[in-house]
């Protein structure tokens, strides 16, 4: 059997599973398959340029993809920063600061408006203990609901 893949094993196998491998990274989520398509579309240049053993090209194949995929983990991906707040509601809004629209004076809620939006809004209702005034700031401190909680900055 080895035999049989020594002989009808060529270059072009690597360069099509690269290929097929990078592509599918398209349908999954994580950025693995990308690293194992690109070993192998290296396998296919080197097997192109060098003749190698079928064992040894796997072998290669395989410690070329832990090595790219240890790469990424360890020094490419941290240095990306995600500048999405999708599913990330409660991180999106902690910390906030935000300018009041409608005082909560009599009532338990206000509106405020953020100087850019946050998920896809900008204007929030929100709830504090203590009566705020319009144009004072607000710092978010929770999510209830759809309100915010709110102390005076």
């Amino acid at each position: 059997m080895l035999e049989w893949l020594n002989a009808h094993i060529a270059y072009w196998h690597w360069l099509v599973l690269g290929l097929l491998l990078v592509t599918a990274e398209i349908f999954v989520s994580g950025f693995v398959l990308f690293w194992f398509g690109l070993a192998a579309l290296l396998m296919g240049v080197l097997t192109l340029a060098v003749d190698i053993p079928f064992t040894l090209q796997l072998i290669l194949w395989a410690f070329a993809s832990v090595a790219f995929v240890v790469i990424w983990v360890k020094s490419i991906k941290p240095r990306w920063k995600d500048r999405t707040t999708a599913g990330m509601a409660y991180e999106a809004l902690v910390g906030q600061v935000g300018l009041v629209l409608e005082s909560n004076a009599g009532r338990s809620r206000g509106r405020l408006k953020f100087p850019a939006p946050i998920l896809g809004e900008d204007e929030w209702t929100f709830i504090c203990a203590a009566e705020v005034a319009i144009g004072d700031r607000v710092r978010v401190t929770d999510i209830s609901g759809n309100a915010l909680m709110v102390v005076p900055h």
